[in-house]
């Protein structure tokens, strides 16, 4: 296949044949960068939407703008980076706002991004009987022209990003809160699995529509996580199991994951400091591409700890953030791990941004 021309990324085919190497061949010698420089853009976008209130529901003109500023901006950094926009929007609000949840939505300055969540949906988990997927909703039609808005402001430029599913226990999170979903587990199990088939129907429906309407770049989808991966590709979430015991994942996730993952061409998980202990299980998850290593308050970042976390995985690739200084002294004392995607925080300029990925795609494991 052809590779597709991206405006904001001049070398895409180069960048693409490396994402391969990882995300395809789990090449263990593969060390790829995406360096984040200062944006005026965010800077912009910071200053006008300060975090610590809520906001209405973002104009999809206004986000596409944004967008287009932003990864214009990034077109002089060559690094391993496919420029995406994010409908990072439509993430926890949309799939409650779908079954008539209350939206809300908060700035992240730091990014130029706002998210979403809801307030509890139901009174009582036995009301999930009264939920319907209805294509007339509004949230649906907001979330469809949303899409439409981005791809045609992205023509040529530069693609859009899967988002997360808010399926499985998480949905049940959304329904009546996270004390009340672990309780349900051991009180009412069975109306859990109804609340789990439910919310796989609805994030089936969800994410078939995404790729409905978002075509794929060079026969692959866009990730604000890892960048690119080929073919259709979902991105989960185990956040719920992060305060449970691996157990608790083997019977309430795995086959949460591994359902979806099978309805697409496989999918990529992220997962919190105080989820680690989920590492052995969810790299052996049917379908799994990629897992990006978050960093929490509390614990080692994944970075100083990567050595023990790989081992761990196996040839899973892997994905987790470090600031620039630390990346850097890695490379130089010849420390730095193949088999992972570095995204670097804090890089001071574009110039010198391609100057360390000269060195980056030097580097021998």
């Amino acid at each position: 296949m052809a590779e597709a021309a991206l405006e904001y990324c001049p070398d895409l085919p180069a960048v693409l044949s490396r994402l391969r190497r990882l995300f395809v061949d789990r090449a263990q010698d593969a060390v790829l960068a995406a360096m984040k420089v200062p944006s005026q853009a965010v800077a912009q976008f910071a200053e006008a939407y300060p975090a610590g209130r809520y906001y209405e529901y973002p104009d999809p003109h206004e986000r596409a703008a944004f967008w287009d500023a932003y990864l214009r901006e990034r077109a002089t950094v060559a690094d391993d980076s496919v420029p995406s926009a994010s409908l990072k929007e439509m993430d926890q609000g949309l799939y409650g706002g779908l079954v008539g949840g209350k939206v809300q939505f908060m700035s992240s300055p730091e990014r130029g991004m706002f998210s979403s969540m809801v307030e509890r949906v139901l009174g009582d988990l036995s009301e999930i009987e009264t939920l319907r997927i209805d294509p007339a909703h509004e949230w649906f039609a907001r979330y469809v022209r949303q899409m439409e808005v981005f791809r045609e402001a992205a023509q040529g430029k530069f693609g859009i990003s899967h988002f997360i599913l808010i399926n499985g226990l998480n949905f049940i999170y959304e329904l009546v809160g996270a004390t009340q979903t672990y309780m349900e587990l051991l009180e009412r199990p069975k109306l859990v699995q109804k609340a789990t088939d439910f919310a796989f129907e609805l994030n089936l429906w969800v994410q078939n529509t995404f790729f409905e309407h978002v075509p794929l770049l060079t026969g692959g989808t866009c990730s604000d996580v890892v960048q690119w991966l080929p073919d259709r590709i979902v991105s989960e979430s185990v956040d719920p199991f992060h305060m449970t015991s691996v157990g608790y994942f083997e019977r309430w996730g795995r086959r949460q994951l591994e359902d979806i993952f099978a309805q697409f061409d496989g999918g990529i998980v992220h997962i919190h400091g105080n989820g680690r202990h989920l590492l052995e299980a969810v790299a052996t998850v049917n379908g799994l591409r990629a897992i990006f290593l978050g960093d929490d308050t509390g614990f080692p970042l994944a970075f100083d700890v990567l050595d023990e976390l790989h081992g761990r995985t196996g040839d899973m690739p892997l994905a987790l953030g470090v600031g620039f200084p630390d990346f850097c002294r890695a490379l130089e004392e010849h420390r730095l791990l193949g088999g992972v995607l570095y995204r670097v925080a804090d890089v001071p300029d574009a110039d010198t941004a391609n100057r360390w990925m000269e060195r980056v795609r030097e580097y021998q494991v």
